[in-house]
């Protein structure tokens, strides 16, 4: 009988060769598939990586952004705060000005006397104008404290009982509200850095003319 092969032996070489051959051949694709699936993943951590690196620094510019903002403000309000009229009117109020009851007030530097009045309207709408602005965030309170806690903090503290007599003679509660909020926030911060002034007021006096 003849075969279909003259040489059987060859026959399973050729075939022992190509199953050998097929073997690697799937080896080959599993390891292309594994690295595939490596490069995935080393790609997807790098540009994980890239995306943090790139928010941290978006939200470091824009922390930059709101100092600089910050910054700006209140540099312009501290040009009002040294400005001449400004230092004019908060020492005439604290060292000049003298009453005994909201009355003999109202009497000397109340409305009817504009020129007096406006010197305290124009002092408490200032520290207003920080309280709020303090509150919202648009300046850190220890730029206050830094530059202006001094005239804060005694200038309150010295019109407190007044003011506080305005809210209930005129029926008017929140009075430079604002001005009693910065108060506290930089009171709050001189007590945490000088445990020695708390409970105290700051000194002041009174310029006899």
């Amino acid at each position: 009988m003849t075969t279909p092969y003259p040489y059987p032996e060859f026959h399973l070489i050729l075939n022992r060769d190509y199953m050998v051959d097929l073997a690697e051949i799937q080896a080959a694709y599993y390891m292309v598939a594994a690295t595939g699936v490596l490069v995935a993943a080393i790609y997807y951590v790098m540009n994980m990586r890239a995306s943090r690196k790139a928010q941290e620094l978006a939200q470091k510019t824009q922390e930059q952004t709101l100092e600089t903002r910050q910054a700006q403000l209140f540099i312009q309000l501290y040009t009002t705060f040294t400005s001449y009229e400004f230092k004019t009117k908060w020492n005439e109020i604290m060292h000049v000005w003298d009453w005994k009851d909201f009355k003999d007030y109202d009497l000397k530097y109340g409305p009817s006397n504009y020129e007096e009045y406006s010197k305290l309207d124009f002092v408490g709408t200032f520290f207003e104008g920080v309280g709020v602005m303090v509150k919202r965030g648009l300046i850190d309170a220890t730029l206050v404290d830094d530059l202006m806690s001094g005239h804060v903090v005694s200038s309150w503290e010295r019109f407190e009982p007044l003011i506080m007599d305005i809210r209930v003679t005129m029926n008017w509660p929140q009075c430079l509200e604002w001005w009693e909020y910065l108060y506290r926030e930089v009171k709050g911060i001189v007590e945490k850095q000088h445990p020695e002034m708390v409970g105290k007021e700051v000194a002041t006096y009174k310029r006899e003319i």
